[in-house]
């Protein structure tokens, strides 16, 4: 029989094989041990009999979705080892997450001194090389059989309306659709992370249960790279290096609501200056609009019945008013002000606007989930011919942009949501308008079926920082909608009163959140142009201190941001204490520079000599100016 492989080559196989029979004889041109198979558009187990003009996929760790059947297999030996030492728990679910898996237990309390325990557990089981074997039951009744006892799963099969499986691996047997990896032996490498609560189904009326967190990798190479990147990931973690270097903190009595440090605001004002530069070259102009607006207004943009559960309200003068979660309505606001002629599109307009939305305190996390944040929003009001120009314009000055920090970035396209606004031919006009943008464009990208805002498809962009960790930022968001809301018109060509298609769009996103980023992709040391103290001058005595301020005023004078530190400390402690406050250059005088009228200077960990002081600060001016990654002059 033939069967048809996704590069559209051809395998001739005998009849009754299976995917792994498959996946043998193509060995050599897989990444990695065959898992699973995608057969015909469903993910399948490898013993599956393939038919002749099947077409299919040997999944390996190298896929997505291999790992995500290799992360719910191991879930498995999880449970399996769980339930073998905790026979009084009982199993509810354990499904792969982006990296790794967890697996949720009632009646078990366990802490971190249990884990190697469990773990050396999971190890016997991985040792025996078990096969998993898929289950399949005609009918609810017979299910129930099986699990009856676990109150979860019975909840589980009752709401099931087909497809009812499990998968037995020796006397543990779990309630699953699959598929699974061949045997536990694939699992070479794997690691308990942390335990925490959680409730079933998230609701927190209903019970609750201790998860458990993990990662397995088929190659011990692959645990230690993981390990190795977290802890990476824990030297970065802009919460503690926000506190360490004063830039920003978070109080009770404003909680998710990030209070920003003098040191903290010279970053944020750099971040706008760069957003206010380009943003002036690409023609575009700022307005800034109210932070709360009437609930009329809401509903008139859809936010109030599709969004309301995120937006906080009041009531002035009997009339309920929201605090804006977006800045779209008062932008619309805006446009109506004036009437205006096809000559002036594209109308690029932009905003710097400060958003409240109700986050659950449990999802707060540092600068990357707060309550309140600024968006760098911009609509941007067209013509249907400016469509592709436009979209391909926004995609360009975000290049700009993230290139000046070291930022690569991924484009992703989102559709149509369960839950939207606007008719399906809307829908169609404005994907198809994002489609051709991005094709026409030549840029490559990923393809979210459902995942759009309720108003419009978008574009996203994903910035990938310094150890590899993807962001999403940015979106490009086409709305054909909001202006049919709010009657927003334009004087056409021969006269008539037509709709502007507009474009939404931010690039920072939330301007605190990309900080946050800024401060991990950098680890705190931020260029030059960012950095909230650029020099630090270092007295070697007392006796310096006179010509360490004499420095100290003309660096000042010049506009660099600069310190002194003319302390009793040791030099060396002195320079320690620079190098923690991740100062870019670190400048010593003593003796010989008062005599020579230079400076010795120090900057990434190098000392780079003796150099007359204007030469320095000429040199860290055009640094400064140029938003350069590193002097060449000195």
């Amino acid at each position: 029989m033939e069967i048809s492989l996704p590069d559209g080559n051809k395998q001739e196989l005998p009849s009754g094989s299976s995917a792994l029979d498959l996946s043998r004889k193509i060995k050599k041109e897989l990444n990695g041990s065959a898992l699973a198979a995608i057969i015909n558009g469903e993910k399948k187990d490898l013993t599956t009999e393939l038919k002749t003009g099947d077409e299919v996929q040997i999944l390996t760790f190298e896929d997505r979705e291999g790992k995500d059947i290799f992360w719910h297999s191991s879930a498995h030996v999880l449970a399996q080892a769980v339930t073998t030492l905790y026979p009084g728990a009982k199993p509810t679910i354990g499904p792969s997450i982006e990296e790794g898996f967890y697996y949720d237990f009632a009646n078990l309390s366990i802490s971190e001194t249990d884990f190697p325990q469990i773990e050396e557990e999971m190890k016997k089981i991985i040792g025996r090389r078990i096969q998993p074997q898929r289950v399949d039951y005609s009918s609810k009744e017979q299910a129930l059989q099986v699990f009856g006892d676990n109150p979860f799963k019975k909840e589980m099969i009752e709401q099931l309306e087909e497809g009812l499986s499990a998968y037995q691996q020796e006397d543990f047997i779990d309630l699953c659709r699959g598929p699974h990896i061949p045997h536990m032996g694939l699992i070479q490498a794997f690691k308990i992370m942390k335990t925490s609560g959680a409730y079933w189904r998230a609701k927190s009326d209903n019970e609750q249960l201790t998860r458990i967190y993990a990662v397995s990798y088929p190659d011990k190479k692959l645990l230690s790279k993981y390990l190795n990147f977290l802890e990476e990931a824990k030297r970065r973690d802009h919460r503690t290096l926000g506190k360490q270097l004063s830039l920003f903190s978070f109080h009770q009595e404003a909680p998710g609501m990030p209070f920003f440090h003098p040191k903290g605001m010279t970053i944020w004002e750099e971040l706008m200056k760069f957003w206010e530069e380009c943003h002036q070259e690409e023609g575009y102009v700022k307005i800034k609009t109210p932070i709360m607006l009437t609930q009329e207004l809401w509903e008139n943009s859809g936010h109030w019945d599709n969004y309301r559960e995120n937006i906080y309200i009041t009531e002035i003068d009997d009339r309920a008013f929201a605090i804006k979660p977006m800045n779209c309505p008062g932008g619309m606001l805006y446009y109506k002000e004036d009437q205006y002629s096809y000559r002036q599109f594209p109308m690029r307009v932009a905003e710097i606007g400060l958003v409240h939305r109700h986050e659950l305190s449990g999802a707060l996390s540092g600068l990357f989930r707060v309550r309140c944040f600024h968006q760098d929003d911009a609509h941007i009001f067209m013509l249907p011919e400016n469509v592709q120009s436009e979209i391909q314009g926004v995609l360009a000055l975000a290049q700009r942009i993230y290139s000046m920090f070291g930022l690569e970035f991924h484009l992703e396209l989102s559709t149509r949501p369960e839950k939207s606004i606007g008719t399906d031919e809307q829908w169609e006009a404005a994907t198809n308008g994002l489609v051709n943008a991005l094709e026409s464009g030549g840029y490559d990208y990923i393809l979210n079926e459902g995942d759009g805002a309720f108003y419009g498809p978008k574009i996203d962009i994903h910035i990938k920082d310094a150890i590899g960790r993807s962001w999403q930022c940015g979106t490009v968001q086409l709305d054909m909608m909001m202006p049919e809301r709010f009657d927003l018109n334009y004087i056409a060509e021969d006269g008539s009163k037509q709709r502007p298609i507009m474009i939404h769009r931010v690039i920072y996103g939330s301007v605190e959140r990309f900080f946050g980023i800024l401060v991990e992709h950098f680890a705190g040391k931020f260029p030059m142009w960012l950095s909230p103290i650029q020099v630090r001058i270092l007295a070697i005595s007392d006796s310096h201190n006179d010509y360490a301020n004499k420095v100290y005023g003309l660096f000042k004078e010049a506009g660099l941001r600069v310190e002194t530190d003319l302390t009793s400390e040791s030099v060396n402690k002195k320079v320690r204490q620079a190098q923690l406050d991740q100062v870019n250059y670190i400048l010593v005088v003593g003796d010989k520079e008062v005599e020579s009228e230079t400076v010795t200077v120090r900057a990434a960990n190098k000392v780079l000599g003796a150099k007359p002081v204007e030469e320095v600060i000429s040199a860290l001016l055009d640094e400064y100016k140029s938003r350069s990654p590193r002097s060449k002059a000195i």
